[in-house]
Formats: C-alpha cells, sequence, structure tokens
C-alpha cells in the first residue's frame, strides 16, 4: 500500500461526524480497541483524524454480513474473510501513475547503468558466461503498492528505455488492491497521466472484455465511481508480479534480493520502533550496492550502519554500503 489514504484504494465515502457518533452509540463501538486490534493485526496506527474511516469500515463489514458491530467484534478470529473486507475497508488505496518522476528516473538510470557494466564485463572477459547473467534479473521491489500504478510505472519506465532483463513485485496488505493491480486496468483520469513516451503501453479495453469487467468488478468500480477504459498492455505481464504481504511481517515476499525497494508512504503509519524494524528488513533484503528509495523527508532519522544516503536533490534514496 503506498500512503493507504493519500497515495495507494480509492476513498470510501466517509459518514458526517454525527453519523458517526450514533453508529458508535448503536452498537457501542470502543474506537480504541478497534484502532488496538487494527494496528495488531497490520501494524497501522491510524491517527484520530481517520477514526471516520475505520468507522464506516466497521459499519459496512458489518452490514455485509448481517451482524452488530459488537457480534463482528468475536467472530473476526475465527473468520479470514470477513477479517480481510475489514482491513481492505479500514485502508484507503488511492495511488497514481508516474506520482514521484525523479524516483522513476534514478531507478531507470540505475538499472541502466548496471545493464552497461553486464555487458562491459561480458565484453572483457571471455570466461563469463553470458547466459547466467541474463538469468539474474534487475529485481525491483515496490512496497505498498495499492492498485499497481507505482508497479506498472516502473515497468513502463523500464520498458521504454529498452531494457527487458527485469522483474517488478508489487506488494500490499490489502487484498482488494492486490487483485486490481493484477488486473491492471484503469479509468481516462489515470490514463492521462502516463507520459507520452509510454503510452505505447496502454490498451483499450476490448468492448467484451469491458462489458464483463463492469459487471464482474462492481464492488470495486462502485468505490471508484468511475470504470476502466483501458489496460496495461500484455508485453508487460512477464515482468510485473504482485503479493499479499506485510511488511511488518519478518518473512520477506521473495527469496531473492533487490537491487531497489521502493517504499514511500507507508511508514508514517507504523510507530517509529516498527519504523526502525521495518526498514532494517528492507535493508536486508536489498543487495550490495542497491537502493532503497524513501519518501522525500521520511525517516530522516534513520542511521543505519549498512546504508549510507545519497545526496541527491529529489530523491530520498539509501545505498547498501556492506552486509
Amino acid at each position: 500500500m503506498n500512503n493507504p489514504t493519500q497515495s495507494n484504494s480509492w476513498p470510501i465515502k466517509m459518514p458526517e461526524p454525527v453519523v458517526a457518533r450514533a453508529l458508535m452509540q448503536k452498537d457501542k463501538i470502543d474506537i480504541q480497541q478497534w484502532q488496538r486490534y487494527v494496528e495488531q493485526e497490520i501494524g497501522f496506527v491510524l491517527p484520530d483524524i481517520q477514526l471516520q474511516w475505520l468507522i464506516n469500515a466497521i459499519d459496512h463489514t458489518a452490514s455485509s454480513y448481517g451482524l452488530s458491530a459488537e457480534d463482528l467484534w468475536y467472530q473476526l478470529s475465527s473468520n479470514n474473510d470477513m477479517r480481510q473486507q475489514l482491513l481492505d475497508k479500514v485502508l484507503i488505496h488511492e495511488s497514481r501513475f508516474f506520482r514521484h518522476m525523479p524516483s522513476i528516473d534514478f531507478v531507470v538510470n540505475y538499472a541502466l547503468q548496471q545493464q552497461r557494466r553486464v555487458m562491459d564485463d561480458t565484453n572483457g572477459d571471455t570466461d563469463i558466461d553470458t547466459d547466467s547473467n541474463h538469468k539474474a534479473p534487475f529485481r525491483i521491489w515496490s512496497v505498498g503498492c495499492a492498485s499497481g500504478q507505482e508497479t506498472w510505472s516502473l515497468a513502463m519506465s523500464l520498458a521504454s528505455a529498452q531494457l527487458t532483463n527485469y522483474v517488478v513485485l508489487g506488494t500490499d496488505v490489502s487484498q482488494q488492491a492486490i487483485s486490481k493491480a493484477q488486473l491492471g486496468q484503469y479509468d481516462k483520469r489515470q490514463q492521462s497521466l502516463i507520459p507520452q513516451h509510454c503510452q505505447q503501453f496502454v490498451q483499450p479495453l476490448p468492448a467484451k472484455n469491458m462489458a464483463n469487467e463492469l459487471n464482474f468488478h462492481d464492488s470495486l468500480t462502485s468505490k471508484i465511481g468511475t470504470h476502466a477504459c483501458w489496460q496495461v498492455a500484455s508485453i508487460l505481464r512477464p515482468y510485473v508480479d504482485f503479493a499479499l504481504h506485510n511488511i511488518i511481517e519478518q518473512k520477506p515476499p521473495t527469496s531473492h534480493l533487490q537491487h531497489v525497494i521502493i517504499c514511500q508512504n507507508v511508514l508514517l503509519y507504523f510507530r517509529k520502533f516498527d519504523q526502525r524494524d521495518i526498514l532494517a528488513r528492507l535493508s536486508e533484503q536489498c543487495v550490495l550496492g542497491g537502493y532503497i528509495i524513501l519518501a522525500p523527508g521520511e525517516a530522516l532519522f534513520w542511521r543505519p550502519s549498512n546504508m549510507r544516503r545519497i545526496a541527491h536533490p529529489q530523491v530520498n534514496v539509501w545505498q547498501k554500503i556492506n552486509a
């Protein structure tokens, strides 16, 4: 999930404060108890300004199962689908294509440098197995990918630079967001954000598929308010993967080390000691010489011994300097 409220599902309409208070009184919602539950499950600390979303998520989930909020509370532990639905509604997964161009440009330039290095090494040493080099792709992990815009933006940019040996992994804690990302279908507003040199990776949604999409994905589009009219070109799909994953977990989403890990506007929802643990685990997943990219101004307290901050005017980027 990119920033769950600003950059990673589309906003669920919040109830008015009076309605929210009525819901709390009607179902005896102990909002602090629910806040603790969300933090326990996914590590997110919801600020008071977002409690309306939490109340709305509780009410929507309980209503969909014909339960009161109190009954929902007691059934969550034994019903994973119910739990996932609640968390999906708590997390607001709005994102957009090419959200931070300096970060994308940094990744593309690094990928090109890596490609040139491999080519130079291959040309200068006849003992190097070029096949084995091609089997080691340039790997990028987009943490908190939301509905996939950042992940697809990276794939489009790499492909536009004539790179072919790469893998982009997008992860998010929301199953709903991951399902939409895998679908790779978006509305006109999102297409307008894609730069001209990447428009070649936009394909119109076939009419028959559009009709199916409107029927099958009503639950998604009803939250967005618009319907998909284009899809990401199929040529990019072999280079992109998505997985359900929470960065608070000890186990990484893949065994592969990453050349670049992008984690922007996610850490602010965790407590500082959790942020340190998350960053330490991300650094473990980064190859020596690789980079972690955070949002501008994010985690400036971090002082790891195995990473150094790169002096860049627009990108908050850290390089792994030792294991």
